[in-house]
């Protein structure tokens, strides 16, 4: 099933982090969930854990406020039990409903399996695993599609081969520094899945660029990294454009890629996000950053080939 989605999904990880009930931090918050809501994105990407549930019970605050046609623009994710790390039938069908309390809603048009470690995949996709949990809501009506949502490439690869996602997000694979999700949403493509491109800035470096302290997939990024991007922000210098404005597009303009997320936790950000995206790229930047060769990733997943 594709999904009808536009070019950027707006991401939430962040979203209430700290913030408690009824306090002035959350109402901010609250009010940055309303401008998500009020821009021309057509989905926001939140998760059964992200915040600790207070991304979820933010915007589910929004909705209450926005009504129907908020409801229906929020993707989400069921997690392992956060203390004994179950990730079977069971908890996917109790990891929705504690998603749907909070965010006040029937149903989810899109709902993904997430980060899917603390079980095999053969547990996963076994009789009474997490995938069967997921593919009993789908068949009930109470999602529209189900996906399947981590970094390893090995492991993607093979939760897509199965042919029963409709949906595929990849974080951190597929950016200008490392594209080993390339196979992964190209066989996506192939089984017509809605492919999802998470973290184009690599969740740090490709943003603000090599400096001390940048980080690449959650990791500080190492001195070879931090030498291919001071090159590659030399060659967007030269022709004018920000280094995310490129990361961003690399995403964008791929054809493998039906929509790019990224994190937002301000209005401010999702000012500079729009401003990114109206950025032109020129064709030269491209050549030039095939000349500059495959930057040196510091992304291992050979333990899950």
């Amino acid at each position: 099933m594709a999904l009808n989605v536009s070019p950027l999904t707006l991401g939430t990880s962040g979203l209430g982090r700290g913030t408690e009930p009824g306090s002035r931090e959350e109402e901010a918050a609250v009010d940055v969930a309303e401008q998500l809501f009020a821009s021309t994105h057509a989905f926001i990407d939140t998760s059964n854990n992200y915040a600790d549930g207070r991304s979820e019970a933010v915007l589910g605050r929004a909705i209450a406020r926005l009504g129907a046609d908020a409801a229906t623009r929020v993707i989400s994710k069921v997690d392992a039990d956060p203390v004994t790390g179950a990730f079977d039938r069971d908890r996917v069908l109790r990891s929705f409903d504690e998603t749907t309390a909070r965010l006040g809603v029937d149903r989810l048009p899109l709902l993904h399996l997430h980060d899917p470690f603390t079980v095999t995949f053969d547990e996963a996709i076994g009789r009474g695993g997490a995938v069967e949990g997921l593919i009993e809501l789908r068949e009930s009506g109470r999602v529209g599609a189900i996906g399947v949502a981590a970094g390893p490439a090995p492991l993607m690869a093979r939760y897509v081969d199965t042919g029963v996602f409709d949906a595929v997000l990849v974080h951190n694979r597929f950016t200008v520094v490392d594209q080993s999700a390339e196979p992964v949403f190209a066989a996506a493509r192939e089984l017509g899945m809605t492919v999802f491109n998470a973290a184009p800035f690599g969740a740090g470096i490709l943003a603000p660029g090599a400096r001390a302290g940048a980080m690449y997939a959650y990791r500080p990024a190492p001195p070879a990294l931090q030498e291919w991007v001071a090159r590659l922000e030399r060659v967007c210098a030269a022709h004018g454009v920000p280094l995310a404005a490129v990361a961003l597009d690399f995403s964008v303009r791929s054809p493998l890629v039906d929509s790019t997320i990224v994190g937002i936790s301000s209005a401010r950000r999702l000012a500079q996000l729009d401003e990114l995206a109206a950025t032109t790229i020129p064709a030269e930047v491209w050549a030039e950053l095939e000349a500059l060769g495959p930057a040196p990733s510091p992304v291992d997943d050979s333990a899950y080939a």
